[in-house]
């Protein structure tokens, strides 16, 4: 894993009197899935493209692990590091497997290693090796595209992966499943995301640390339910919704809430009789009230992986809500 940090970072384009990213200093730990979000035009793809310095920078300095990037070879630090973006790019000649090997093969890996590599990989984003690995773009849909385009970008195994915008050019049932294959990933990669996107639903969907943006500059950074509960500003509240209840509700989880139960030596919610619905710790409050909702019962069943489980009933769910309101810890 890898951290990032941007001190005082500065790009201005040429013939334009305004910074396209103006002093932005920002740091993002390893391990985070942090989101840039912001309206077209702030500034927020500048900022990604500046890591890889696929952007240069006025002034400032990008650090990956403590060290400045002006200091390596741009090469060699592009190919440590993964990047979608949502034209995908994958090159049309090649087929799927040699699409996912382009960076392993420049790096010299052995045949044997590359050819498990994309295996791996597109088993991981729910590609059946057998029946894609010789197809060609063409003949293959958008989404089933940007699912290579994520595997050729985790084919080096990189630290850090950079995504713009990767799922603006799918649809919406596609895109629920990219982004569900993220986080999935994300997880069990341990890679630092930066992540490009103006959708609002998105990057509370994703984010563990929540950066918007505006004319070039961080108007607030934080968890999602920190912001959405106390956004700093008019034009935080406005972009993401801050008075939707429901959209709170879909950024804390169950096991988050289990947690802080916990924490707070506070009583789980007894056990009833009857069917009541059974949701994993990973669900967000949101799907539990749409759970309680569809059933008619008045509590959810939280069942972890070991088979442990405890409940959550609808009284719960609402002070969770009005705790985000009183501290935004979720």
């Amino acid at each position: 894993m890898a951290s990032i940090r941007f001190d005082g970072v500065r790009v201005v384009y040429p013939g334009t009197a305004r910074p396209a990213v103006d002093g932005v200093t920002l740091e993002i730990s390893s391990g985070t899935l942090a989101v840039l979000l912001g309206p077209s035009g702030c500034g927020k793809t500048t900022l990604l493209r500046t890591v890889n310095r696929l952007q240069p920078v006025e002034s400032g300095r990008i650090e990956i692990d403590g060290q400045d990037t002006a200091a390596l070879d741009p090469i060699a630090l592009r190919r440590r590091i993964g990047y979608v973006i949502q034209a995908v790019g994958l090159f049309p000649h090649l087929s799927v497997a040699q699409n996912v090997a382009v960076v392993p093969n420049l790096l010299g890996w052995p045949r044997e290693r590359a050819d498990a590599r994309v295996d791996e990989l597109l088993a991981q984003v729910s590609l059946e090796p057998a029946t894609f690995r010789s197809r060609y773009p063409s003949q293959l849909s958008g989404g089933q595209q940007q699912r290579v385009g994520i595997a050729r970008a985790l084919a080096a195994e990189p630290q850090i992966l950079l995504m713009d915008e990767p799922f603006g050019a799918v649809d919406a049932i596609v895109r629920a499943s990219l982004q569900r294959e993220t986080r999935r990933l994300q997880r069990r990669i341990g890679a630092t995301i930066l992540f490009v996107t103006h959708d609002v639903d998105e990057a509370l969907e994703l984010a563990d640390l929540l950066v918007i943006m505006r004319d070039g500059r961080v108007e607030q950074r934080g968890r999602p339910a920190a912001i959405l509960a106390h956004p700093a500003t008019p034009f935080v509240a406005e972009l993401t919704g801050a008075g939707d209840a429901f959209r709170r509700l879909g950024v804390t989880t169950l096991g988050e809430l289990a947690a802080a139960r916990a924490a707070s030596a506070q009583a789980p919610a007894a056990a009833e009789s009857g069917e009541i619905p059974s949701l994993a710790p990973g669900a967000t409050l949101r799907e539990a009230l749409g759970a309680m909702l569809a059933s008619g019962a008045q509590r959810v069943r939280i069942t972890g992986d070991g088979g442990e489980s405890s409940t959550l009933d609808v009284g719960e769910l609402w002070r969770a809500l009005r705790s985000q309101d009183a501290d935004g810890r979720g």
